[in-house]
């Protein structure tokens, strides 16, 4: 784990910002890169994927924002920063890099001044791939439509770029320790440094004396979910989208993939991400999804051929 990848002019580099900057530019170079290769409106292609980058940003920091357990404290720090516990420990609380308030009664760290713009700050982590997603697709039909691009042909080429970009977007999420994965005795486990979210959600549990502790090993699913997104591209690029029968087959068969993926990744998670019924939030959009992709797959029989 290391949040600050760099420091350039004494100005931090989250990683979690680089790695997903990364993530979307190679989205795009390949989207677009694709599509002109194939005689494609090259100006057409760079609207699409300057919108959905766009959108894509937007959506998934909202459905951050709403469904991932946060909210409450965004809202705090916004109207009572004392009521948002920081996990630090009191020096590192009251250091110059933080600049807290340290409660003694409690022995938390809070916040000391009002941020009434956390909530927005998405290079610094916080970003959900089903907002994401479902944001970058409903802006990608609007431009592809406009563009006269082809709507099925550009969840096509999406099909690829999407999951080739989140096998390095979640790499960023490793950088940082966010959506850290359960306790886990096996060779593959790791383990998280002092103050990282899963040593926070370990000291909740018991599982470790406090934050201030390196955290248990826990399963990389991080890092579990940028392969198999690498597997999902390798498979839409190479293998479904040279034989498909119809355009739009290698979107849904992506959509198909990728919610069986993270519906068995989200049982190996401990992060806090909200959920209902047993099921976290993602397994939930995750059957939704399947669901959709397979109405929707009858649906194309004999709608287009591929162009």
């Amino acid at each position: 784990m290391n949040p600050v990848f760099a420091r350039v002019f004494g100005e931090p580099i989250p990683s979690f910002f680089l790695f997903v900057a990364l993530a979307y530019l190679l989205a795009a170079v390949v989207l677009v890169g694709t599509a002109a290769a194939e005689g494609r409106n090259a100006d057409a292609c760079v609207d699409l994927a300057l919108i959905t980058v766009v959108a894509g940003i937007g959506g998934g920091r909202f459905a951050h924002v709403l469904f991932d357990g946060h909210l409450a404290d965004y809202i705090h720090l916004c109207t009572a920063p004392e009521l948002v516990d920081w996990p630090l420990d009191q020096v590192t609380c009251v250091s110059s890099e933080w600049g807290g308030v340290w409660d003694a009664s409690r022995a938390v760290c809070h916040p000391a001044q009002h941020d009434c713009f956390a909530w927005a700050r998405f290079w610094s982590g916080g970003l959900t791939f089903y907002g994401g997603l479902f944001a970058a697709t409903a802006a990608g039909i609007w431009s592809a439509k406009r563009d006269g691009l082809g709507m099925l042909y550009a969840a096509d080429i999406a099909a690829m770029a999407v999951p080739l970009g989140l096998s390095v977007g979640r790499i960023g999420c490793f950088f940082a320790g966010c959506c850290f994965g359960a306790p886990t005795a096996s060779r593959l486990g790791v383990v998280f440094p002092p103050g990282s979210d899963a040593s926070v959600a370990q000291a909740k549990l018991g599982l470790i004396e406090s934050s201030t502790r390196w955290s248990v090993p826990v399963h990389p699913t991080q890092l579990y979910e940028s392969a198999g997104a690498l597997l999902i591209a390798a498979v839409i690029a190479f293998w479904v989208r040279p034989r498909r029968k119809r355009d739009g087959e290698p979107f849904l068969a992506f959509c198909i993939m990728y919610a069986v993926l993270r519906f068995g990744l989200e049982f190996l998670r401990a992060d806090e991400r909200g959920g209902l019924l047993g099921f976290s939030t993602s397994q939930w959009l995750s059957v939704v999804l399947v669901g959709s992709a397979l109405a929707l797959t009858r649906t194309l029989r004999g709608v287009s051929q591929p162009s």
